[in-house]
């Protein structure tokens, strides 16, 4: 049997033929606004529910709302793929502010159908909600109103709605121009060579420390003759942000994102508590790791050096059929959907020029399919990556059973979904070690990610965290969010860091995704929720793929709280709970030390 070869660059004709200039994307973004015309129309004429027998007018709303949503997001991610893959697509960047104009209109729209919702008595709220029609997006239809009496008059927050287009979002759109723009020359196995800060990213992770330290230096320079305009950047979303919450009358800048992730601050403060509690055993391995590399002490840029020799290079093709053999021996759904998106070219992940940096999973639920993105550089973490954006895409296809309505999960539980599908692969990957050094490098890659969630994410968000709290006094110099950056990597990472990176707030693109605040803390939640759903699934074999599945259709339909209560049985506000998979995370570190004992 000839195995099929897999390509490297993703088929978005599937979609609309001629990329940004696609005369079928044209017609699309056309019919769009057709629909939304229609949409405000019909919502102009929704009267706030009176009885029981508006629940019929309120299913004709959702589905409406269903269709233009789906349109929108389908055009969106195709857009959002145009611009990934190449950068200097200046089409797509115009078609990308379209998009955000019709996104602004639907926002606003649906303000006014929660503001209606929300003007609906308790008594009649009640009765509507044990409709049998309307029984199964009780959850959701009670959060939409919750939220609207949360909010400003409609008017207020239509007016936000539209200034942000041109505002709010429009800021992030600059960084993403900005990065676009960011290229460095230096000298990789004896050749001079430019790299796009997506490329250079890659070297992090090079055999070579001179490559290593020369990459990282250069980008340093290169964010620090932009500094000021990163720095611009990041203070006037903030800024945004803030004014925002203070005309809502909101205190915390984390009660937006904690909404968003359907999580209270008791879990929140129980997760990091716990993770700040058992921070030595991770602090004693970048000591161990600086070293096995050679260095006086755990710099920055060696967070990501080999530890052994023999890293092996491992193909895509040979990443793809390492995925696919041991997603297959969790469970054969997985398995399925994950060669299905290989064989229909659903991934973009071939090293060339001007592509974005990073990695993501988009969703194009007209279609019901999604794309992945990434730079695939031929490692194992590479491979890691990989199986952690097909996690994202098998989330999506577990929920296509699910109404629209009911498949708005929170980014926590969506990298909850993306850490288990990595897991199994780095775990595998361990298992099948083919020798010693192997082993440990591939030991080592695991730490790496229990590094990332403890220490590098607690960063950005202690950074993310002090800098709102001084950017409510007034604009944060480029020198100043340095130096928060440095403090807050410190502390991190328990004084286990020599040279920091100082200009990280300018580098990562999370801090400037204006749809998202504080888009950090979800990936540790989601990596430790991980681990106990993994744990669960090693015990029970392949036939929790079952279980997992129902688990996945139930994240966006119930706090994070009721869910891991639901399907795991575990109160998540308590530190027990993320103590045991920290547990686990330390065993590995615990192996390493041994492994390496005798090196260095």
């Amino acid at each position: 049997m000839t195995t099929k070869i897999y390509s490297e660059v993703w088929d978005l004709d599937v979609f609309f033929k001629g990329g940004s200039s696609s005369p079928e994307l044209k017609e699309h973004l056309e019919s769009l606004k057709r629909k939304l015309d229609l949409f405000e129309l019909t919502l102009s004429k929704f009267d706030v529910p009176k009885n029981k027998s508006d629940a019929s007018k309120i299913v004709s709303i959702i589905e409406e709302t269903k269709q233009v949503a789906e349109n929108l997001s389908q055009a969106g991610a195709v857009i959002g793929c145009f611009l990934a893959q190449d950068t200097t697509d200046k089409q797509a960047n115009i078609l990308q502010g379209e998009i955000g104009s019709h996104s602004a209109r639907l926002s606003s729209s649906m303000l006014v159908l929660q503001q209606k919702l929300s003007k609906t008595t308790d008594e009649i709220w009640i009765s509507l909600m044990e409709d049998e029609e309307l029984k199964e997006f009780t959850f959701v239809l009670n959060e939409w109103r919750n939220e609207a009496k949360e909010l400003l008059s409609e008017k207020e927050e239509d007016m936000i709605t539209v200034l942000s287009v041109d505002g709010y979002h429009g800021w992030g759109q600059l960084y993403d121009l900005l990065v676009g723009d960011i290229k460095i020359r230096i000298t990789v196995d004896g050749e001079e060579k430019e790299f796009s800060y997506g490329q250079a990213s890659n070297l992090s992770s090079h055999s070579d420390a001179t490559v290593r330290r020369d990459s990282f230096e250069a980008l340093e320079q290169a964010w620090t003759e932009k500094e000021d305009f990163f720095a611009k950047t990041l203070n006037h979303m903030a800024g945004f942000r803030l004014a925002t919450y203070k005309k809502r009358g909101w205190d915390s800048v984390l009660k937006e994102p904690l909404h968003m992730n359907r999580m209270k601050q008791e879990t929140l403060d129980a997760m990091w508590g716990a993770i700040s509690a058992h921070k030595a055993p991770f602090v004693e391995y970048l000591k161990r790791k600086a070293e096995l590399v050679g260095a006086d002490a755990m710099h920055w840029y060696d967070l990501d050096a080999p530890v052994t020799q023999s890293t092996q290079k491992v193909s895509f093709q040979q990443g793809a059929e390492f995925i696919l053999d041991h997603f297959g021996k969790f469970g054969p759904e997985l398995e399925k959907f994950s060669r299905k998106a290989f064989e229909d070219e659903w991934i973009e992940s071939e090293d060339r020029p001007n592509k974005r940096p990073g990695g993501f999973c988009t969703g194009m639920p007209m279609s019901k399919q999604s794309r992945i993105f990434m730079t695939y550089s031929g490692t194992m973490s590479n491979v890691a990556t990989l199986a952690h954006e097909l996690g994202h895409a098998f989330h999506s296809h577990a929920l296509r059973p699910v109404h629209w309505m009911n498949r708005q999960y929170a980014m926590g539980v969506a990298e909850t979904a993306s850490t288990f599908a990595e897991m199994i692969v780095a775990d595998a990957a361990v298992k099948e070690a083919k020798t010693a050094d192997e082993k440990l490098s591939l030991l080592e890659d695991k730490i790496q990610r229990s590094v990332a969630f403890f220490m590098n994410i607690h960063a950005r968000f202690l950074f993310e965290t002090r800098f709102y709290d001084e950017r409510k006094k007034g604009l944060v110099s480029a020198s100043r969010l340095n130096k928060l950056m440095e403090e807050a990597q410190r502390e991190a990472f328990g004084d286990g860091l020599g040279d920091v990176h100082p200009h990280f707030w300018a580098s990562k693109l999370h801090f400037y995704i204006s749809r998202v605040p504080f888009y950090n803390f979800p990936y540790t939640f989601g990596y430790l929720f991980s681990l106990s759903i993994y744990a669960k699934a090693i015990e029970e074999g392949s036939n929790f793929e079952e279980k997992y599945i129902a688990l996945l259709q139930d994240t966006a339909i119930m706090s994070v709280e009721d869910l891991a209560m639901k399907h795991l049985g575990e109160d998540i506000s308590q530190h027990a709970f993320w103590e045991k998979g920290i547990a686990l995370c330390i065993k590995d570190v615990e192996e390493f030390l041994v492994l390496t004992s005798s090196k260095g």
